[in-house]
Parts: C-alpha cells; sequence; structure tokens
C-alpha cells in the first residue's frame, strides 16, 4: 500500500490548519478551514483507491471477472464536496454580517464578543 496520498492529504491539513492558527483576517481562516476540508477529498480518494481494478460503469464485465473500484468513496467524496461548498458560502455570509455589523473582520478588534 502507498502511503504518499495519505502524506498529501496529512501536509494538506496541516497547512490549513498553520494558515488557521495564523490567521488575522475572518476571510483569510474561512479560507483555511476550506482548505483543511479540502484534505479530505485527498483522504477518501486515498482510501478507495485500489490497483490493478477497473471503474465499475463498464458493462462488459462478467460478475468477479475482474476488481473493481468502490463507487461508495467516489459517491462520498462528491458529498464532501458539496457539504464543504455549503458550509464555506454559509461562512463566508457570516464573515459579511459582522462586516456591515461592527466594520471590521479582524477577530481581536471584535470587542463585543468576548465573553
Amino acid at each position: 500500500m502507498d502511503s504518499l496520498p495519505y502524506l498529501v492529504a496529512a501536509w494538506i491539513f496541516l497547512a490549513g490548519c498553520l494558515g488557521l492558527a495564523t490567521s488575522r483576517d475572518l476571510i483569510h481562516a474561512v479560507g483555511c478551514l476550506a482548505v483543511c476540508q479540502s484534505s479530505t477529498y485527498v483522504l477518501l480518494l486515498a482510501a478507495g483507491r485500489r490497483d490493478d481494478a477497473t471503474a465499475p460503469v463498464f458493462s462488459d464485465l462478467e460478475p468477479g471477472s475482474r476488481p473493481v473500484v468502490d463507487p461508495v468513496v467516489q459517491a462520498l467524496t462528491l458529498t464532501d464536496v458539496v457539504v464543504g461548498a455549503t458550509v464555506t458560502a454559509l461562512l463566508l455570509a457570516l464573515v459579511v454580517q459582522v462586516a456591515r455589523t461592527h466594520g471590521t473582520v479582524d477577530p481581536d478588534e471584535l470587542s463585543e464578543l468576548r465573553g
């Protein structure tokens, strides 16, 4: 089993976390969260990868003649993309509302939100 896709997923996730930790802007933080979310795409596709397997949509295959790739993992990845885009859009809408209400997107200047 090749570990390169898992290392790439971990690197993308850590890059997003580093950007999130050093973020001085809410829009930048939302972008870094989107990068962290994109690491799950690589992780899911790496988990569903199979050497010497073919796509399961070919009709010329007899059952059990050749190994096929599990299509559920690919469907989960597409679902993950849709959920990630929705969460990013929602967070950006909230950032726009915070910018309209408070006049800034710097988290340190949002003193009214401190508890």
